[in-house]
């Protein structure tokens, strides 16, 4: 509790904490590029003293030159706590409110090492998706939400805390921002620069908002998705024997192993550093571990023929997988892959999200720095290798699905034959997008990440809302419900109640079940009621990933199945975070980024505590019935059947809400005879 009570205090200044070295034993983001002018310089190191007295710039200007040009950043490790950084639980935050004190839990989750991907960097996944710029940022957030009231508000541009400002008892304790951009601007290399000034910062999805909870977030998501990839194009929902191959460990990328196990599949995911490899092995994600291509494939043979769940952890590059695969086929005419996808961080690809084949883990981190253009060379070819050896095995039976990782749009730039055609509907490629293909439909339904966090830091909470969970799901799934519905109720049921048994928490007491409106609100609720009856022993945090129905515009993933034109609009995740703000969320945040790349998609998100009050209650039914609905209107409006479906059901059991619902065309011939030439 004291320790907590002096991270609230503000920033170290009288004395500064000494300088260390950077730790060896914790993974390092990758130094960023740093593509500088002098004056470029000078401004960037000028921007970071903004945070101190003019007392200490004789000392701090040197070393944050030092940080600049070396890591491409400024961090400030100076001023890196020196606390066990974790959710702790919320009644020991040294807070005036409880929406504040649970933001701080829900802070220091996401930089909990266990958690985070480069902690002593604020990044929590996706190679870049940052909690903080700095650390100086961090301290001065910390003690302004120990100050906050119930009738002010933080806010946030773009990891930096612009101060406390007066608000309404029923306005967000948050609003946050992430890379907000003239859109003129928002491109890839303006991105590199503005952050080595320490003016913007990339967010991904919920790293910048907060709300991440470890590879758990994109498990269940990962769990439907090899489900229906089956179900739909190998025929079947028994795993038992197929084989899953995708690639990376490091953030979100780590559920991929535990869905294949899931599933009842052999998943072999390739991971290149061994740091992230080990990591997710010793957190119980990744079954067995190997280093060797022989014995990958003698392992991947074995569980194969005795049809046993096991997630393979491969420690090189996922080209040398598929490449080995195509001389398996052709030495044996057998396509021992079933299913394939990949996870690795192509939204960043030059800079660690992806790592090229012809050269080693180490000699690609140094190469990034050194010479970044040969490296973007080697990574366009490495590209180039991995989308032929694909094509091989995809043209015998492999089916291969886009992850929305932005793979198949950097090969296509690199390219590699991946079939891309572009049109009103934005780009397509040869394989569908997962959202195209499988989840968006899914997503139409009002099905979605729904999450939530106790933040007693009990697990005996998390079992108990679980228990809740599972009751409400029950009760929906006997209802009579529209089949599509039905189907997806059974599914999330089996989830839930399984849950428990994978094991899935790293970090916070969190848990994530897709569900649709009808169902977030009835949990949402019921959790409040048991905080108030006193069953939970804190307040529960709820929230979603960004990836989701409604809070999301990307014509590459989230979007993709949008066919009226729209997909390259973001009306939608604009429309999310203004109405979310004002139904009742206890922050609100809206992100340029997440992961299919800087320019490519805005999402937002929101957290809403559950206090046990009447208000919060109030808050829950409001703020979620529209969460969900704006997406799923947007979604009829494209013209898209089971969004017509979910929202005329919800017009139906609501009769203030009205929806604008689209007339069809009966005749298919109408537009051609309309646009005759002789008109």
């Amino acid at each position: 509790m004291s320790r907590l009570k002096e991270l609230c205090a503000g920033l170290p200044l009288d004395p500064l904490p000494e300088l260390h070295p950077r730790d060896p034993k914790v993974p390092h983001a990758p130094t960023r590029l740093q593509d500088l002018t002098r004056e470029e310089e000078k401004l960037a190191v000028q921007n970071a003293l903004r945070y101190f007295p003019s007392k200490h710039h004789e000392l701090l200007a040197t070393e944050f030159a030092i940080e600049l040009r070396t890591y491409g950043h400024i961090y400030m490790y100076r001023f890196r706590p020196t606390i066990e950084m974790r959710a702790y639980p919320i009644s020991e935050y040294p807070a005036k409110c409880q929406a504040a004190a649970a933001i701080m839990h829900m802070i220091m989750n996401n930089l909990d090492p266990r958690v985070a991907q480069f902690p002593h960097e604020l990044v929590t996944y996706g190679g870049n998706g940052q909690v903080f710029s700095s650390w100086a940022q961090f301290w001065l957030t910390m003690k302004y939400l120990s100050e906050l009231t119930d009738t002010q508000t933080l806010v946030m541009y773009s990891g930096h805390p612009m101060g406390i400002f007066p608000s309404l008892t029923s306005s967000p304790r948050l609003v946050i921002t992430n890379g907000m951009m003239v859109p003129n601007y928002s491109s890839r290399e303006m991105y590199d620069k503005l952050f080595s000034l320490g003016v913007t910062m990339y967010g991904q999805m919920t790293a910048g908002s907060y709300c991440y909870i470890g590879p758990q977030g994109i498990v269940h998501g990962t769990t439907l998705t090899i489900l229906n990839a089956a179900r739909k194009h190998l025929n079947t929902n028994d795993l038992a024997g197929k084989v899953f191959v995708s690639s990376g460990l490091g953030g979100m990328s780590g559920a991929q192993a535990k869905a294949a196990v899931i599933c009842g599949c052999v998943g072999v995911i390739a991971e290149v550093s061994e740091e992230a490899l080990l990591k997710r092995y010793q957190q119980g994600w990744v079954m067995e571990l190997v280093d060797n291509l022989d014995n990958l494939i003698a392992l991947l043979r074995n569980a194969r023929r005795r049809k046993k769940p096991l997630s393979i952890g491969y420690h090189g590059n996922i080209v040398d997988v598929w490449e080995r695969l195509v001389i398996e086929y052709e030495a044996a005419g057998e396509v021992l892959a079933d299913l394939g996808s990949d996870q690795t961080s192509c939204h960043n690809p030059f800079q660690g999200g992806y790592y090229p084949v012809q050269i080693n883990y180490q000699e690609a981190r140094d190469l990034m720095h050194q010479d970044p253009l040969k490296f973007k060379i080697l990574v366009q070819e490495s590209l180039c290798r991995h989308v032929k050896a694909i094509n091989r095995l995809a043209s015998h039976g492999l089916f291969f699905f886009d992850y929305g990782n932005a793979f198949l749009l950097e090969a296509s730039r690199a390219g590699a034959d991946v079939g891309r055609t572009a049109g009103l509907h934005g780009t397509k490629f040869k394989y569908p997008s997962y959202v195209q293909d499988i989840m968006g439909d899914i997503f139409s339904l009002g099905f979605g990440p729904f999450r939530w966090v106790c933040t007693s830091a009990e697990p005996s909470d998390l079992e108990k809302t679980d228990a809740i969970a599972t009751s409400i799901i029950e009760d929906l799934t006997a209802q009579n419900v529209p089949k599509p519905i039905r189907q997806q109720y059974e599914d999330n049921g089996k989830w839930i109640r399984e849950a428990g048994e994978h094991k899935l928490v790293v970090g916070s007491q969190a848990r994530i079940l897709y569900s649709d409106q009808e169902g977030r609100t009835a949990i949402a609720l019921a959790f409040n009621k048991a905080v108030s009856d006193g069953l939970l022993k804190g307040p529960v945090v709820i929230s979603r990933d960004h990836h989701d129905v409604s809070g999301t515009d990307s014509p590459y993933r989230e979007t993709s199945n949008i066919y009226d034109g729209s997909a390259l609009c973001a009306d939608m995740a604009i429309q999310n975070v203004i109405g979310d703000s004002f139904r009742g969320a206890t922050w609100v945040a809206i992100h340029n980024g997440g992961g299919v790349g800087w320019g490519e998609v805005i999402n937002g998100g929101f957290g809403l505590i559950l206090d046990g009050s009447e208000d919060a209650a109030r808050r829950a039914k409001s703020m979620l019935a529209w969460d969900v609905s704006n997406g799923v209107s947007r979604r009829c409006w494209a013209g898209n059947e089971n969004a017509k479906l979910a929202i005329q059901r919800t017009m139906d059991t609501e009769p203030q809400l009205k929806v604008t619902m689209p007339y069809e065309i009966e005749d298919d011939s109408l537009l051609e005879r309309a646009l005759h030439p002789c008109f």
